[in-house]
């Protein structure tokens, strides 16, 4: 196993060190569960599109379709 050495802020300490304490482990042990959790949700999140994870929104604002080419909506942007 390979060691890692990483500063943590005293909020995120004090959160790691509380978890490992109610579970009765190392501080070494939450972190490990902590990283790969994270990394197999980026792996399952990565495999979608932009549309897939917001095909849900699509249709739910109302409101001008295309802001872009009414200028009305641009004022105070740009030169």
């Amino acid at each position: 196993m390979k060691i890692l050495t990483l500063r943590l802020d005293e909020a995120l300490y004090a959160k790691i060190s509380s978890r490992s304490k109610r579970r009765k482990t190392i501080r070494s042990e939450v972190v490990r569960e902590a990283l790969n959790a994270y990394f197999e949700k980026s792996n399952n999140s990565s495999k979608e599109s932009a549309f897939e994870l917001a095909h849900d929104l699509a249709g739910t604002v109302a409101g001008p379709t295309d802001l872009s080419v009414n200028k009305i909506h641009l004022k105070g942007f740009g030169p």
